[in-house]
């Protein structure tokens, strides 16, 4: 199994959940975006989640696929998460 793809999906999936709280929109763009902008965002993103657990699962199995699923989107999250502290204390994206 390649596992760039499903690591894609999720690092896609935790930006749009990040990208969907209003702390965030102040960084990353410098406003606060619409409320259905949040709400889509969200629903994007647990989509994109569930979609990166039916790839694992089909490739892996559930035993190992929860077991590389769950890696993969611990490291993503971390990523993000890193990725908007340092844009937080750089002072945004502006």
């Amino acid at each position: 199994m390649n596992h760039l793809p499903v690591f894609i999906l999720c690092l896609l999936a935790f930006a749009a959940l990040a990208a969907s709280t209003d702390r965030a929109q102040e960084t990353l763009f410098g406003r606060e975006l619409a409320a259905r902008v949040g709400r889509r965002l969200r629903g994007a993103a647990w989509m994109l989640l569930l979609l990166a657990l039916a790839v694992v699962v089909r490739s892996q199995g559930w035993g190992l696929g929860l077991v590389s699923y769950s890696g993969h989107a611990s490291l993503a999250a971390g990523l993000v998460f890193v990725l908007l502290v340092a844009l937080a204390r750089r002072g945004g994206a502006r």
